[in-house]
């Protein structure tokens, strides 16, 4: 082979090379882009947090992640947080642009967390067939008459009651009672018993269970109930 001959086959293969690298990035990010896009159709979704009523689980900003397998295949529990579609008049009107462009298409993907102004993130106090009162004489709250500790919640300074306004409701077969953990600002099932839900959010509202607080990266943490918050719920209720 003559050095003209030997140059021209190199400059083949390495165009070669550098078309099959391409072809494989293209491979790559389509199958990623396919990846993600059936993880968040059918098991994961971000949501950001877009006030403090959750505080200081959950802060304004926040990304989380959400399981999308509740409620259809794993039951809600107490104690879950929960994101719901708004379930008529929960949230105040807010102003926001709609995601646009690439953000658009990430948020599509589920590679960007949802910030459309629909849903709402709350903690499960009750779940259907339980009774949910406030307050004992320590001014905590008490699901089917077993009081709860909870120490995710935030009160003002002085306050010892875990909600300022008394109730007494039994969660329908197929509803939650929610609320938020900052008890004294947020505006849950508490405050919206005049809707035509009475205050009760419908399980085929829920999109899933927060599971992780993944933004940012400082605050990443797994989420859940702590042990021993709703101990003695389920007996009590069979009773």
């Amino acid at each position: 082979m003559s050095e003209a001959e030997a140059t021209t086959s190199q400059q083949r293969t390495r165009r070669g090379g550098i078309l099959g690298f391409l072809r494989d990035l293209l491979v790559i990010l389509v199958v990623a882009f396919l990846v993600s896009f059936l993880l968040k159709t059918f098991l994961v979704r971000s949501f950001f947090i877009p006030s403090e009523s959750m505080e200081n689980t959950l802060q304004i900003d926040d990304r989380i992640l959400v399981n999308q397998l509740v409620p259809d295949l794993i039951d809600v529990q107490r104690g879950d947080i929960v994101v719901f579609k708004d379930p008529g008049g929960w949230l105040y009107p807010r102003g926001s642009e709609p995601p646009r462009g690439f953000e658009r298409v990430l948020q599509s993907i589920g590679l960007a967390a949802d910030t459309s102004n629909e849903y709402v993130v709350k903690r499960v106090i009750g779940v259907g067939g339980d009774r949910v009162e406030c307050c004992d004489a320590q001014g905590r709250v008490m699901v089917n008459g077993v009081p709860i500790d909870e120490p995710y919640i935030v009160k003002p300074a002085g306050e010892e009651r875990a909600s300022a306004i008394d109730f007494d409701v039994t969660v329908p077969e197929g509803s939650l009672w929610v609320m938020g953990d900052n008890r004294y600002q947020s505006k849950d099932s508490r405050y919206n018993q005049d809707q035509p839900g009475k205050g009760f959010v419908p399980e085929e509202e829920v999109v899933g269970r927060a599971f992780v607080l993944n933004w940012p990266l400082n605050r990443f943490t797994w989420l859940g109930t702590p042990e021993g918050t709703f101990t003695g719920v389920d007996a009590a209720m069979e009773n």
